[in-house]
C-alpha cells in the first residue's frame, strides 16, 4: 500500500487519519521497507498542497503577484506531518550509525529529571553485620555519609528548515543529507564528550565532597598501570591485578571485574588485541624446545570473559589532542574493565525531533514551510573509577 509517490501518501492520510497514517509511515521507514530517499518533497507537496501551490513557488510564475485569501488558507500541517516522519527517520539513521554502538558499550545511560544531583551511597557494610541472632530485630540498611555528586547536564541541538525553494527545485537529496548530518553530529559529539571522560581529560568524579582524577597511581585507589604496552596476555594480567587491590566504597570488598569485560584500544593495536583475546592456546617455554630444560608447555587461552575489542579512532585522536601525547605513544594507550560500571551518562532526555507549528513567523519572513528541532540533554560522568584500569606506552 505504501509506495514512494505522494499521491499514495495522501490517500493513506485521508483514509487512516493523521495519527495512524504517520505511525504507519514511521513503522515502514524504521523497518526499512521504505527509505527516506524513496520520496520527493516536491511530489509530496503537489499531492498535499496542490500543483498550483507548488507552481506559484516559481518567482517567474505568471500571476498578478498577489496571494489571495483562499490560496493563503492552504493547510500545510498534513504536508509537514508526512515530511516530518521522513526527516525524523533520516536524523535517527545518522544518529544511530555514527558511532556503530560504541557509546552503549562504554557507559550506562541513567535517566534523570535533575541537572546535577547528589547520589547517596549506603556506606560500608561488613559481611558480619548481616548476621541476625535469634530473637533480635533485623538490622536496617540506610543511607550513610557515602555520596557522589554529578555535574549539571547540558542541552545540545540544531534546527533544520524546509524552504519553498527546496520544494520547488526538489532538493530532496540535499535536505536529507543535512538531516543525516545533524544526527551524526549529535551522536559524534555525545561520544566525544564521553571519551574525554573515559580517557581522563575531563575528571568529574566527586566523591564525599572531594573531586578526584579518574586515574590514580596512589591514594584511595590505583587504576593507572603506567607503562604497560599491550603485547600479550601478561599485559592484560598486569592490569587485572590492580582490580584486586581496589576496594568497593560501599562493601569494602575487592573490585570484581564483571562478566562482559571490555578492552578499548586504538586502531594501531586492533589486531594485537584480537589476537590476545581470541587465541586458542598459549605456549610457554623456548620455541622448539631448545632451552635449558628443553620443555615447552601448552595451555588454553587464560584470557576469558572479554567481548571483541572496542576499537576507536576517536579514542586515539583525543589522547593526542586532549592529553598532549605524541601519536606514537598515543597508539599504545588502552583501557580495560567494566565500562558500564565505571561510566554513566546522566540523561534528561534522549535525542528528540520536535516539529514547529505551521504558519510561523519564519514562513512569512524566510519562505520556510516547515521546521524541525533536534535536541538531547545529558552529561557523561565517572560513576565508579575503580572498575577501569588505564595502561600507557
Amino acid at each position: 500500500m505504501l509506495r514512494n509517490h505522494g499521491v499514495h501518501l495522501k490517500g493513506l492520510y485521508e483514509s487512516m487519519g493523521a495519527v495512524a497514517a504517520c505511525e504507519t509511515l514511521k513503522a515502514a521507514l524504521l523497518a526499512k521497507e521504505l527509505k527516506p530517499e524513496d520520496f520527493s518533497l516536491r511530489e509530496i507537496a503537489e499531492s498535499f498542497l496542490g500543483a498550483d501551490w507548488v507552481r506559484k513557488l516559481n518567482p517567474n510564475s505568471q500571476s498578478d503577484g498577489l496571494i489571495r485569501a483562499e490560496e493563503a488558507a492552504v493547510d500545510v500541517t498534513a504536508f509537514a506531518n508526512i515530511t516530518g516522519q521522513i526527516f525524523y527517520t533520516k536524523v535517527f539513521q545518522g544518529y544511530t550509525e555514527a558511532d556503530q554502538g560504541l557509546f552503549d558499550r562504554l557507559c550506562t545511560v541513567v535517566p534523570t529529571s535533575l541537572s546535577g544531583e547528589k547520589i547517596p551511597g549506603i556506606g560500608k557494610i561488613k559481611d558480619e553485620e548481616f548476621i541476625v541472632p535469634d530473637g533480635m530485630p533485623f538490622p536496617e540498611t540506610g543511607f550513610g555519609e557515602d555520596y557522589q555528586e554529578t555535574p549539571a547536564t547540558t542541552k545540545r541541538g540544531e534546527i533544520i528548515s524546509l524552504t519553498k525553494e527546496t520544494i520547488f527545485f526538489d532538493r530532496t537529496g540535499l535536505v536529507l543529507k543535512r538531516a543525516g548530518e545533524i544526527g551524526e553530529r549529535q551522536a559524534t559529539g555525545r561520544l566525544k564528550r564521553l571519551l574525554k571522560v573515559v580517557i581522563g581529560s575531563i575528571n568529574n568524579y566527586k566523591w564525599r565532597g572531594t573531586s578526584y582524577n579518574t586515574y590514580l597511581t596512589s591514594g584511595n585507589w590505583v587504576n593507572d598501570a603506567g607503562s604497560n604496552e599491550l603485547v600479550d596476555w601478561t599485559n592484560v594480567e598486569k592490569a587485572e591485578v590492580l582490580f584486586s587491590d581496589m576496594k568497593d566504597p560501599d562493601t569494602g570488598n575487592p573490585i570484581e571485574i564483571p562478566q562482559g569485560k571490555e578492552l578499548l584500544v586504538t586502531p594501531r593495536k586492533m589486531h594485537t588485541a584480537r589476537r590476545i583475546i581470541h587465541a586458542t592456546e598459549i605456549r610457554h617455554g623456548t620455541q622448539g624446545g631448545t632451552g635449558a630444560d628443553g620443555i615447552q608447555t601448552y595451555s588454553s587461552n587464560t584470557i576469558t570473559g572479554y567481548g571483541d575489542p572496542i576499537v576507536s579512532a576517536l579514542f586515539y585522536a583525543l589522547i593526542q589532542s586532549e592529553l598532549s601525547v605524541a601519536a606514537a605513544d598515543a597508539a599504545k594507550y588502552w583501557i580495560t574493565g567494566g565500562f558500564k560500571q565505571a561510566f554513566w551518562y546522566m540523561q534528561n532526555w534522549p535525542l528528540a525531533v520536535i516539529q514547529a507549528p505551521p504558519n510561523a513567523e519564519a514562513e512569512f519572513e524566510r519562505d520556510i514551510v516547515a521546521r524541525w528541532r533536534c535536541s538531547e540533554r545529558g552529561v557523561a560522568v565517572v560513576g565508579n573509577p575503580r572498575f577501569v584500569v588505564i595502561s600507557k606506552n
